[in-house]
């Protein structure tokens, strides 16, 4: 019996129309989907404890050999809504910031942002599971993901980071990839690209069975999220990623 592969994914909102397709026939009796936290992907596909991984871009110069196998991806062109800087105080104000544990990429991001948009040195905290709660006064926090929609309207002041680079560089912001780190049967490639764009046709099918009453997820799939890796995108992921060398 032929091994199945391996597939590593993030189970948050924005992740839903590219699992949806390899969740169904021809290619779910192929594969083996695993869901987890973006960091921990990383950590899987660097064991071979996975073989293809939606991986935050932030971490491919971790993984030996690692290759984008996909024209599919999770990005943004101006707002992106699931990424932000929550405060009680104008950027300016803010001496702290707490960075959300689940993303390497949104850290980053935020690092870059700082240094070379907004001209800003606040201290950058760890996280724990509970940090949402001690944002107030001049403590902020980066939150990502399911997290950061359902919190769009409690702080005052909130910044969407995939707004901000756009304001910087005038490019979208990849946030994830499909990434492997060995050749992948090129049959196999052609299924996958097909099951991605599955579920792209069947956004409405995928916010009926949705029960997210803080954001409008037919806006969140059909606008603020990208699903497509084109040119523009791809020049995007590299101005990123020679930035994040420079923070280094």
């Amino acid at each position: 019996m032929e091994q199945k592969l391996r597939i590593g994914a993030v189970n948050y909102l924005n992740t839903k129309p590219l699992i949806y397709g390899l969740q169904g026939e021809p290619i779910s009796n192929q594969i083996e989907l695993i869901l987890d936290y973006p960091s921990n992907l990383t950590f899987h596909l660097q064991k071979n404890k996975i073989d293809i991984a939606l991986l935050p871009v932030a971490t491919m110069s971790l993984i030996q050999d690692a290759r984008i196998i996909s024209n599919y991806c999770i990005a943004a062109k101006q707002k992106v809504n699931s990424v932000c800087l929550f405060s009680e105080v104008p950027i300016e104000d803010i001496q702290e910031i707490y960075l959300d544990y689940q993303s390497r990429t949104s850290v980053m991001l935020l690092r870059v942002l700082l240094k070379s948009f907004w001209n800003l040195r606040p201290a950058l905290l760890q996280a724990d599971e509970d940090y949402i709660t001690h944002i107030s006064g001049k403590r902020a926090g980066l939150i990502i993901g399911d997290r950061a929609l359902m919190h769009l309207q409690t702080f005052p002041y909130v910044y969407d980071l995939a707004e901000a680079w756009y304001q910087f560089t005038k490019l979208p912001f990849v946030f994830a990839a499909w990434v492997a780190n060995k050749e992948i049967d090129s049959q196999f490639l052609e299924l996958f690209e097909s099951a991605n764009a599955k579920g792209l046709q069947q956004i409405n099918t995928i916010v009926e069975s949705i029960d997210f009453p803080y954001f409008d997820l037919k806006e969140y799939y059909e606008n603020s999220i990208q699903y497509t890796l084109d040119e523009e995108k791809r020049n995007g992921l590299t101005m990123f990623l020679k930035m994040v060398e420079q923070l280094n």
